[in-house]
């Protein structure tokens, strides 16, 4: 149920930003305990913003998982950049990821934007268990010239089980009072067809090399629901004709190891049988295109 009548109650949204392959989906996904948002090894993976919703003690924490950071290419990365830039500008509070290893410049970069937009911050600093305990504490030190800029720094690491309950803690602190927003017991405002859309996608970029997950998009055509089992009939769209007979393969053994994970991870998201119809077609220079990119949803 919704809890409009609690006076002491904070929610608010939380837009958690960094450059491409700053490890967002994957915070997001341990924080939440499913995998909703999308997670892969290669950068700009994540196209859209995704709403990720967490309760924490008397708070509804609304993550709005954004694409990388990254200067502007072609039509579709300049929608990413712009689904970054207004999800940083309609959040409460900002989360920016700095992987440990990384120069302060990636963060100074953000830092302008974060000042134009007026909205307070956090600093993650990401994937510390790559590192020894004194580069972590340097690393913190560096970042001590700017602390009247931020509200806090947290090292986190997904593997050591580090820095969770403090990063809640803190982004709590920093929530407007005000009654819950969604119904507690959902995870998520993406609906089904677009969770499975994106399971597709990142079995695409585990299953393929170079340019064909930049070069590819997924629209689900149908799902048929049951309580036993979803039949889901899908299509990827590439852009190139050789691209599509690298995804099918030889005897269709490609096309074959993209559907075998997203039906499993699908299965394990939905809990139940995974019916998954895959098919491939061409559109050539989709993602150059403004109208083919609002046929899949980048409204620019």
């Amino acid at each position: 149920m919704f809890n409009n009548d609690m006076t002491d109650t904070k929610a608010g949204f939380v837009a958690v930003v960094g450059r491409p392959n700053a490890g967002k989906s994957t915070l997001l996904n341990h924080v939440v305990g499913e995998k909703l948002a999308m997670v892969s090894k290669k950068a700009q993976a994540t196209r859209k913003r995704m709403n990720i919703i967490v309760m924490h003690d008397n708070a509804q924490i609304i993550f709005v998982d954004t694409p990388g950071i990254h200067e502007k290419e072609r039509l579709l990365n300049q929608f990413m950049l712009d689904e970054a830039l207004k999800a940083m500008g309609d959040s409460d509070l900002i989360v920016f990821l700095a992987p440990v290893t990384d120069k302060l410049t990636e963060y100074e970069k953000f830092l302008k934007l974060a000042q134009a937009k007026g909205v307070k911050h956090m600093i993650v600093l990401t994937k510390i268990d790559h590192v020894k305990n004194a580069d972590i504490l340097a690393k913190l030190g560096e970042y001590q010239k700017y602390q009247n800029e931020f509200e806090a720094i947290i090292p986190f690491s997904v593997n050591k089980k580090v820095g969770k309950k403090q990063l809640l803690d803190e982004i709590a602190k920093h929530l407007p009072e005000s009654p819950f927003l969604y119904d507690t017991e959902i995870l998520t405002t993406d609906n089904i067809r677009d969770i499975y859309k994106e399971l597709i996608r990142e079995s695409i970029f585990e299953n393929l090399s170079d340019e064909i997950p930049y070069e590819s998009d997924v629209t689900i055509e149908k799902i048929d629901e049951s309580e036993e089992m979803d039949r889901v009939y899908a299509t990827i769209v590439v852009e190139k004709e050789t691209q599509k007979g690298i995804i099918v393969g030889q005897k269709g053994v490609g096309i074959k190891r993209v559907g075998k994970l997203a039906r499993e991870q699908m299965e394990h998201f939905s809990g139940k049988k995974i019916y998954l119809d895959l098919h491939v077609s061409v559109k050539k220079g989709w993602s150059k295109n403004r109208e083919s990119l609002e046929e899949f949803g980048y409204i620019l």
